[in-house]
């Protein structure tokens, strides 16, 4: 990735958090350090190179220090809004790293239609799960497969405009963007499968590929790969539709095309061809919540000619939340399957189950219980001499102090 124009979004908002403007702007901050009491589950997470679908695995501690987000907000004038984010993780590259950076200018609007561009480095507004500071869940601490992935490989570097009809009924709004700088996004998807975490990639970081796949393709390791950077100098897109309604519903469809080249590489590095439609849904009624949300797409690489590759890839979750004063309780159900035409031990399929209860006491505080099963059979864990199929469960008390 050209580091200086990835940091160019991060940096224009430094520097605008940083002018001294003739008019007065409106500055917030948000953040939380969030400190846990966990039960690993007994297959090493793929965080450190096994096959494991959890955050925590075997040879993790039982105390951890979750991570730490910081959002500063900028409302330069009633129309533009400046955005950076960043996390403080001591499992990443460097412990403090940019996760976020961007502009939005969104006129006043009298009339019905009113319509927003955005620019810069930013999650896809895929996920009605992860809506709270740091792009993190308003239910559990452990989002579903889908949105543990979109954290993981995806992030869009470029710009986003948005269309909105309001009417008394609710509000339509038509999304469209395009972007560059997320050429291998699919590659954990095919090496390593789903995954369920609460860690979303810095824009600076790389990602641990599993050892076992490494061992299968006779490359050294341990190694890690990129996530966020351009290879064949073709832009991606993606596009869709979401419909808020005023009786507390809302529904999303949306087309995910990065447009990579397959046969594209920097050095070992290749770009992975990723497509994918994802559609959600919402509801509330009373103290109650329910979501879900589908996805089924797919991600080719040629490596070289005569050889192609395809890894199609399905999940989907509903997430029943119940909140009442101070407290939050929510269960989820996730399916999860992945298919290798290239080399069968690199195919899955799986569940979890998921229930969490929060407390949040004071404004400037949320105690989290959560517990998350997982059974999935991978054929890929021969490699490590492991059973195809592995049930765990991960145990998690968060304690987490907001700003």
């Amino acid at each position: 990735m050209r580091r200086d124009f990835a940091c160019a979004p991060i940096g224009a908002v430094a520097l605008i958090l940083m002018m001294s403007p003739a008019r007065a702007v409106d500055v917030t901050f948000a953040g939380f350090a969030d400190f846990r009491l966990v039960a690993p589950a007994d297959e090493r997470s793929w965080i450190d190179g096994g096959l494991g679908k959890s955050r925590y695995g075997e040879g993790d501690s039982n105390f951890q220090f979750g991570d730490a987000y910081g959002q500063a907000t900028v409302l330069l004038t009633p129309e533009l809004v400046a955005v950076a984010v960043a996390r403080a993780d001591d499992t990443q590259k460097d412990f403090i790293l940019p996760m976020e950076g961007w502009l939005r200018y969104r006129p006043v609007s009298t009339t019905r239609w009113r319509w927003s561009l955005k620019a810069g480095a930013f999650h896809a507004p895929f996920s009605l799960e992860n809506s709270e500071v740091g792009w993190t869940s308003y239910w559990t601490l452990t989002p579903s497969a889908i949105n543990s992935w979109f954290g993981d490989e995806l992030r869009t570097i470029g710009g986003e405009g948005t269309l909105e009809w309001r009417r008394e009924e609710g509000t339509l709004s038509l999304i469209g963007a395009v972007y560059g700088w997320n050429d291998p996004a699919g590659v954990m998807m095919a090496d390593r499968g789903w995954s369920f975490d609460d860690r979303p990639t810095a824009l600076f970081d790389d990602l641990r590929e599993p050892d076992a796949t490494l061992i299968l393709f006779h490359r050294p390791y341990p190694d890690t790969t990129l996530i966020f950077d351009e290879i064949d100098h073709r832009a991606g897109w993606y596009a869709g539709a979401d419909w808020s309604d005023t009786d507390a519903w809302r529904v999303q469809l949306f087309r995910y095309d990065n447009e990579a080249d397959p046969a594209a590489h920097k050095g070992d590095y290749f770009a992975w061809r990723t497509d994918f439609w994802d559609a959600g849904f919402s509801k509330t009624w009373e103290e109650f919540t329910l979501l879900g949300q589908a996805l089924t797409g797919q991600t080719i690489i040629t490596p070289f000619p005569g050889f192609t590759s395809i890894t199609n890839f399905d999940s989907a979750y509903a997430l029943i939340g119940w909140e009442h004063d101070d407290w939050r309780l929510a269960a989820r159900g996730d399916l999860f399957r992945t298919h290798a035409n290239g080399d069968a031990l690199l195919s899955e399929n799986g569940y979890a189950l998921t229930f969490a209860a929060s407390w949040l006491p004071k404004d400037w505080l949320r105690v989290t219980g959560e517990l998350l099963y997982i059974d999935s059979t991978r054929d890929e864990r021969l490699i490590e001499g492991l059973a195809p199929n592995q049930a765990d469960t991960q145990g998690q008390l968060s304690v987490r102090f907001y700003l």
